[in-house]
């Protein structure tokens, strides 16, 4: 395994990690929407086709209906929420790595990396949890030709009033089924894929940039090959009418089995995958050029 050479600074991780969110967004939201209106549509009636045929089919008729801002809508949530969560994110991770450290040179093996990134799913979730349901609000009200929220503010105010502070956190603990093994094997994977990719006798800090966008799209492939089916459970959970699904998770799971089948638990594959690719190489390089840049004025934090 290459050695790392920076002591592991988790205040670092934090701004970074938020540099490195806003870059995800920007390049992954669009496919973020086509994802959670696959995941969300209506089961057709007998005789009727569904709403989408695919990932292509739901692209072209946002951009026909809605245009470019279509794809966009909902960014505003995870825009203001992104900057905290992965910043909290990594942090997470860069607590977890330290906490596991006996020495600040001690090399983590895989496990113990793997370990560090559930940790950083559990902080981030008391963040995400809210954002995400307000994002999928906004991404399936103009699929369903309905205008019940203005924006994200708008429908934060309505979840608030309607149910309070547990509607707005609705799906918390999908979330947490989601993101604490996804964020293992996230890091885990890019770790893996960074030390790999290191030629003999350089550092992993001197990985050039086009094998950070690998690494950093592999892992993010990863991370949603685990994190597919609650996802899916989650965007159906967190857009139902209150009352829906009174056991939670396991009246969803329940009906989509009975209804669609496994592979339901799937929907969206596609659009996460084509996405997951170039969001999470934009993120993991935009990390290491923060990272880089705070070792160069603070060296010593």
């Amino acid at each position: 395994m290459a050695k790392q050479v920076q002591p592991i600074s988790p205040v670092k991780n934090f701004f970074a990690g938020g540099f490195g969110g806003v870059c995800l967004v920007f390049v992954g939201h669009p496919l973020d929407t086509i994802k959670v209106r696959l995941q969300t549509q209506p089961k057709p009636q007998p005789g009727q086709a569904p709403l989408y045929s695919g990932t292509l089919d739901c692209f072209r008729k946002t951009l026909l209906r809605e245009g470019v801002r279509g794809l966009y809508k909902g960014m505003a949530a995870p825009i203001i929420g992104v900057t905290p969560m992965f910043a909290v994110c990594f942090f997470g991770f860069g607590l977890g790595k330290r906490l596991q450290q006996r020495k600040p040179d001690d090399i983590l093996t895989y496990p113990q990396l793997f370990a560090a990134g559930m940790l950083s799913g559990v902080f981030t979730t008391a963040i995400m949890a809210p954002g995400e349901r307000i994002k999928c609000l906004l991404q399936i009200q103009a699929a369903t030709g309905e205008t019940k929220y203005s924006g994200s503010l708008d429908c934060a105010k309505q979840l608030y009033r309607e149910a309070g502070i547990r509607g707005m956190y609705k799906g918390t603990v999908l979330t947490l089924m989601r993101d604490v093994p996804a964020s293992g094997m996230y890091f885990m994977t890019y770790e893996w894929l960074k030390n790999i990719l290191t030629p003999e006798g350089k550092s992993v800090s001197e990985l050039s940039a086009p094998r950070i966008l690998f690494a950093g799209g592999l892992a993010g492939i990863f991370n949603w090959a685990v994190a597919i089916p609650p996802d899916v459970l989650k965007s159906r959970f967190q857009t139902a009418p209150a009352g829906k699904y009174p056991n939670g998770f396991r009246d969803v799971l329940r009906e989509l089995i009975r209804e669609e089948g496994v592979a339901s638990l799937y929907k969206g594959f596609t659009a996460v995958m084509i996405r997951a690719f170039p969001a999470n190489a934009a993120c993991f390089l935009g990390f290491e050029v923060a990272m880089k840049f705070l070792n160069w004025i603070v060296p010593g934090l």
